[in-house]
């Protein structure tokens, strides 16, 4: 199926009167996306706050897909584009943070991880510095319990809030969040808006001490100034993705203009015009190689989304 933007902000008509933050039909999410590929999304809407963003999901027919992104650090957006509403969370509505207790912090779901480690430092806060090396954005964070150097976010969440399908209103203990490595089970429909954080007494000096030997750390290591996704594949147990993958013969193979780093063989780069059909075969592709050198079969940490392209579909890699 094509997506056809303009078809259903038609059909959708009067439902959405009074709704003020801002819908635009056909949007290209390889603007949106890290890696800078991927097909339309139908429409793409933006909330003012959690209360427009309640009361869009009340209005909007149930039988609409829904699908909420963060600011497309880990994001692999397939060619054919994304049937029905993309949601993304406007800086201007949930990109707050704010200090609500002695070591607390509570912060908006689209506030850059980046903001909020630099937000506890300016407080005195400790314990969140682990986020200054984590190129993504609260929401994907709290979804997939994203760590670094360590530590992780279930160290430090406290409660979540967060919209169901309807538009009801959940708050989540850490207990509910389920988490476990790079996953939690909080309900797949759920749109997180705002969480509250504990984190612990340091010394500023000590706090910046730390995020500068993240940082240090991160861009010796890892290319950041390319069109990546970040890590693609989680590390499995009793190894590292990279190592398997280098093991594997994959660091700096390409696939059309997608190519596996060879500055860190987890990271896929889009060279410069690549597509999502070429990033998600290199991915695919390295899968299997590993699994042919190791009997590991790696997990993708990177998000795959949409439609493929007509005659461009991946098959993902099942040993037999």
């Amino acid at each position: 199926m094509m997506v056809d933007g303009a078809a259903l902000l038609k059909r959708l008509g009067d439902r959405l009167a009074g709704i003020r933050g801002r819908l635009t039909p056909d949007a290209g999410m390889d603007k949106i996306t890290w890696f800078r590929v991927g097909g339309p999304a139908e429409l793409l809407f933006q909330p003012a706050d959690e209360e427009d963003l309640s009361a869009f999901l009340r209005a909007l027919p149930e039988e609409i897909p829904v699908l909420p992104v963060g600011i497309g650090s880990n994001l692999l957006v397939r060619d054919g584009g994304i049937e029905g509403v993309v949601i993304r969370l406007s800086a201007r509505g949930f990109g707050f943070v704010e200090q609500v207790g002695d070591m607390a912090l509570r912060a908006g779901a689209a506030i850059p991880d980046k903001r909020l480690a630099a937000a506890a430092l300016e407080a005195g806060i400790g314990g969140f510095h682990f986020y200054h090396g984590i190129p993504g954005g609260l929401g994907g964070a709290l979804r997939m319990n994203a760590g670094a150097n360590g530590v992780e976010t279930r160290e430090r969440v406290v409660e979540v809030r967060a919209l169901d399908r309807r538009g009801e209103l959940h708050v989540l203990t850490n207990a509910d969040m389920g988490y476990s490595y790079r996953h939690s089970s909080a309900p797949d429909g759920l749109i997180f808006t705002s969480a509250v954080f504990d984190g612990v007494r340091a010394e500023r000096a000590d706090i910046q001490a730390a995020m500068d030997a993240v940082q240090h750390h991160r861009e010796t290591v890892q290319p950041v100034r390319e069109k990546t996704g970040g890590s693609t594949f989680k590390n499995p147990e009793g190894s590292s993705a990279w190592k398997e993958i280098d093991k594997a013969g994959c660091r700096g193979f390409r696939i059309g203009g997608a190519e596996m780093s060879t500055m860190h063989c987890n990271f896929m780069i889009n060279t410069g015009d690549a597509t999502g059909f070429d990033l998600e075969s290199l991915g695919e592709t390295v899968r299997a190689r590993v699994f042919e050198t190791s009997g590991i079969l790696l997990d993708w940490e990177i998000k795959r989304l949409g439609q493929f392209a007509e005659g461009r579909a991946v098959e993902p890699f099942a040993p037999h």
